[in-house]
């Protein structure tokens, strides 16, 4: 596999090696020795899958204090993903990066803990799969709004089809940053 650093240290997109023939395709997604070796090494304890609809946007999403790492692919269709540093003391507070995920091009995107997530679907529809490194606890969701001006996020969509949630999320600035998570070198 090839890993592919982005603009924020720790997040990192994964190339697996991808195995063709005319019967169709063959990919290890996952495997803890590798991803060790890549600087990844968690242990994934809940695993999810969402479809969505085209102009769909979910996110900015984090949980505090528990916080989540997330191994995210698409297993049908296409979808810009992007994480946010949130960690307050981060030289990197406040920064995106952004990757397009496609079924078509394998791709993984590991996104830390400390990191907000979200993603928007290019294609007709999408399937997004999370393998997550802490399980999902209501009480600790979080998220940041997704067009927050001072994030400047280039997403390809203006006008997304949001959660209630999503849509009342607030600006990285109005978050109580005792509700952020911790830059820890």
């Amino acid at each position: 596999m090839k890993v592919i650093e982005t603009t924020l240290p720790g997040a990192v997109v994964i190339e697996p090696r991808v195995f063709g023939d005319s019967r169709g395709f063959f990919y290890e997604s996952y495997n803890a020795e590798a991803y060790r070796e890549a600087g990844i090494d968690r242990v994934f304890v809940q695993s999810n899958v969402s479809r969505s609809s085209h102009g769909v946007l979910r996110g900015l999403h984090y949980q505090w204090p528990r916080p989540q790492g997330k191994l995210v692919s698409v297993l049908e269709g296409e979808v810009y993903d992007v994480a946010v540093d949130i960690r307050r003391g981060s030289p990197t507070f406040g920064q995106w990066a952004a990757v397009v995920l496609s079924a078509d091009n394998h791709r993984h995107f590991w996104i830390p803990e400390g990191f907000a997530h979200g993603f928007c679907v290019l294609s007709e529809s999408a399937t997004f799969s999370y393998q997550c490194s802490e399980v999902y606890l209501p009480a600790h969701d979080a998220g940041v709004l997704w067009n927050d001006a001072a994030l400047a996020i280039d997403w390809p969509i203006s006008t997304p089809l949001l959660s209630d949630k999503d849509r009342k999320a607030k600006p990285l600035a109005e978050i109580d940053p005792e509700r952020l998570p911790v830059y820890m070198p």
